[in-house]
């Protein structure tokens, strides 16, 4: 009997959970295909957020040919039997995974196809494309970055695919539960869901049954589900507001469910996001309590899990990275950019070399563009760390 996460795969867009900005009725994709148009694309997110859903369903509204490949397994062979139906067919779509693992002959062979429109290739890919992807790659393709899937697009999904499952009836709380420990991966809470309902008496499925099934706790779940996401927002609230005990609190909650990846990322943001400068050891601390709790276990992870949210939590707090980058993306995204000084371009002769000046190796020189040269980014923070940085410049700037 096949699966249904199997079975209920997405035929066209309109399936598509989660994606609306892509695959919604107003979708970036769902337009082209009204326009029956299709061009090289990227498709970056999580598993099971719908990069191979979204790629076969494209094929299947177009109706185009197309041949499904993996950039690591599948060798150079295959790929010139796809390029001799491209040539046969006039056109060909290649769905491509792991195409961050493209490597250079492969790369090379595809490239002109690529570029004469002659292969359309939709790569799938969870790494980061704009550091994973070669740039010849790149620069022949649309990017498109999918959402991770909130606890609301699961709940949607379920109750869209259950419908698949005879006689299934399920709790508001229970199918809140399936929601929010599925963290985002909508083919985990589609298997979830059939295990219960197989499981269930008369197929009914009820909070208590998810609990004995997943072996993690009951616990207090709002009408939306989003139980999950609030624990994490009191996690970071508690450790940015320095409340030691609360934010042991809340990582203990976290460490009972088991959801490691979600506290690791959280964890991350708040060093750089809430910490930041005040602090500036903290960010390789996380690291490696991340690294040691992949090498023990959670069990004995706990440990250097609590040590590292306490000091983070004891720890001075500084926001100013965020306010400065926030100020700079502000400006560019109000187009309020300028012509990167003559001084400074490439291999300018004009370019004083830092290193060359003692004592303080500087120089006074414009790096900003003329435009922007009195604007001031960064505001240091009233800590030890902060304070210590701003003295050392002004004295730099001094002499």
């Amino acid at each position: 009997m096949e699966l249904l996460a199997n079975t209920t795969r997405p035929q066209k867009l309109s399936d598509i959970i989660g994606q609306d900005y892509l695959a919604g009725s107003n979708g970036i994709l769902t337009r082209l295909v009204e326009n029956k148009k299709l061009f090289s694309m990227i498709l970056w997110g999580k598993p099971a957020t719908g990069k191979t859903s979204i790629a076969t369903s494209l094929v299947n509204e177009l109706a185009l040919p197309y041949r499904m490949l993996n950039a690591t397994i599948n060798n150079k062979a295959d790929f010139d039997i796809v390029i001799e139906e491209a040539k046969m067919n006039g056109e060909m779509i290649l769905i491509m995974d792991e195409i961050h693992r493209l490597n250079k002959d492969k790369q090379d062979l595809l490239l002109p196809y690529v570029e004469s429109g002659l292969i359309i290739l939709i790569g799938l890919t969870t790494s980061n494309p704009y550091y994973s992807i070669n740039p010849a790659i790149r620069s022949r393709v649309q990017i498109f970055e999918l959402n991770d899937l909130t606890s609301e697009d699961i709940k949607k999904g379920i109750k869209k695919y259950s419908k698949h499952l005879e006689k299934i009836k399920i709790d508001e709380d229970a199918l809140n539960y399936i929601a929010a420990y599925a963290n985002g991966d909508f083919r985990s809470a589609l298997t979830t869901l059939e295990m219960s309902y197989y499981t269930a008496k008369n197929h009914h499925i009820t909070l208590e049954l998810m609990s004995e099934i997943m072996g993690k706790p009951i616990l207090a779940t709002d009408k939306n589900g989003n139980d999950h996401y609030e624990l994490l927002s009191a996690l970071q609230k508690s450790i940015r507001g320095s409340d030691v005990n609360a934010s042991l609190y809340y990582l203990g909650m976290l460490l009972e469910i088991g959801d490691l990846d979600s506290i690791f990322r959280r964890l991350t943001v708040i060093a750089y996001e809430d910490i930041g400068l005040a602090n500036p050891g903290i960010g390789p601390k996380i690291h490696a309590a991340i690294e040691a709790v992949k090498m023990i276990g959670i069990d004995e992870g706990r440990i250097p899990l609590s040590v590292v949210v306490i000091e983070m939590a004891l720890s001075p707090k500084s926001n100013s990275g965020e306010i400065s980058i926030d100020a700079v993306l502000s400006d560019i995204r109000k187009g309020i950019t300028g012509r990167i000084p003559e001084n400074i371009r490439g291999h300018s002769a004009n370019y004083k070399y830092p290193h060359n000046f003692p004592p303080n190796y500087w120089v006074d020189e414009t790096y900003l563009p003329e435009n922007l040269k009195t604007r001031k980014y960064y505001q240091p923070k009233n800590n030890n760390y902060e304070k210590n940085l701003d003295k050392l410049d002004k004295e730099r700037r001094k002499n």
